[in-house]
């Protein structure tokens, strides 16, 4: 750069001097023109980018960044009647269970050209109709929601608002459109089963208060009454459930241990604090206590000594959910493979 001094003042050489401020905004035009190709043709990298050769995409997006161009995506909503936009409803994003599902979700929609709003909703389901109120407002083309306890009014919301719906994490007996969940009450019941055939006579459950937990704690209480073993300690604590309540929980039952006892716990994170205060009373794992958590969540493998948890598919969920979003976006009808139940497993590590 050239420096030139007149009367006192340093300037800069005409030649030199930076591009101007554009005072109009850059319109698809601009960028149609920059990269040599018809404004259509740049809408169609914007908003259905699966239908642009990889070639011309990577050059329109170039030419889209060097020139700052912003796609009025209100307007283009307007005219086509899509955002490009799906919520997502999850209770926390605090549990890496909810947190993978997001991940992958959000992951496999940006790919297909869709961005994500997420909500957290919290285990407080009395303003649920408030909540789907303010994210249907803003036209989202198609919703995520986790579980199916919601209230006669924010149902009726969700199916007059006719946009793809799929629920997750729970089984729906009357699914609002496209579902994907697991049983609760048959994880328990598992659980139970796991457990008695390591052959433990005495019984313990600790659960966090939301729908899922309680289901998954009453379908390995009543399994654990129906073949006539005793229950020594049914507690539950506020959701989400924490480390800190599963040490409540272990020093609650620590008295009732005078013989081999098997605990369900609704989550790691629970099962975490169970394990971590038994070893602070010394309790002997798994030979005094059996502990079975939920979620197979990284830190239940690497703990020492390792948890035995119910393993999910959590992020297959998300990835699972989009393609079903995605394929009902794209025109697809409704059918029987709208319907899908999630697999899980028992994976036994040293706590049992």
């Amino acid at each position: 750069m050239t420096f030139h001094h007149k009367k006192g003042k340093t300037t800069v050489s005409d030649t030199e001097r930076a591009p101007p401020i554009r005072t109009a905004p850059v319109k698809i035009t601009d960028v149609a023109a920059a990269a040599g190709v018809a404004p259509m043709t740049v809408s169609r990298v914007i908003n259905t980018p699966d239908r642009v050769s990889p070639e011309t995409t990577a050059r329109v997006r170039a030419a889209i960044e060097r020139l700052g161009y912003v796609p009025n995506l209100i307007a283009g909503g307007l005219s086509s009647r899509k955002s490009r936009m799906v919520a997502a409803i999850v209770p926390t994003i605090a549990h890496p269970m909810f947190a993978g599902l997001v991940q992958s979700f959000s992951a496999s929609m940006r790919q297909a050209g869709y961005q994500v709003m997420l909500s957290i909703s919290g285990y407080d389901q009395t303003d649920d109709e408030a909540l789907f109120h303010a994210l249907l407002g803003r036209r989202p083309d198609a919703l995520l929601i986790t579980g199916s306890a919601y209230t006669p009014g924010a149902l009726q919301m969700l199916i007059e608002a006719r946009i793809p719906v799929v629920e997750v994490w729970d089984v729906s007996s009357r699914p609002i459109d496209m579902v994907i969940g697991f049983d609760h009450a048959h994880v328990g019941r598992e659980v139970a089963d796991f457990l008695l055939g390591k052959g433990y006579e005495r019984f313990a459950s600790l659960s966090a208060r939301d729908s899922r937990a309680l289901t998954r704690a009453r379908g390995f209480t009543e399994r654990v009454a129906a073949v006539g073993k005793p229950l020594v300690l049914e507690q539950t604590t506020c959701a989400p459930s924490t480390a800190g309540a599963g040490r409540d929980g272990m020093r609650a039952l620590r008295p009732l241990l005078d013989q081999p006892c098997g605990l369900f716990c609704s989550s790691d994170l629970m099962a975490f604090g169970v394990v971590t205060e038994a070893r602070v009373q010394g309790v002997a794992l798994p030979a005094q206590l059996g502990v079975v958590g939920f979620g197979n969540f990284e830190f239940s493998e690497v703990n020492e000594p390792p948890i035995t948890t119910v393993s999910p598919e959590g992020s297959g969920t998300g990835r699972s959910a989009a393609t079903l979003l995605l394929r009902r976006l794209a025109g697809e009808r409704a059918s029987d493979n709208d319907r899908m139940q999630v697999p899980f497993r028992i994976v036994e590590r040293a706590t049992t």
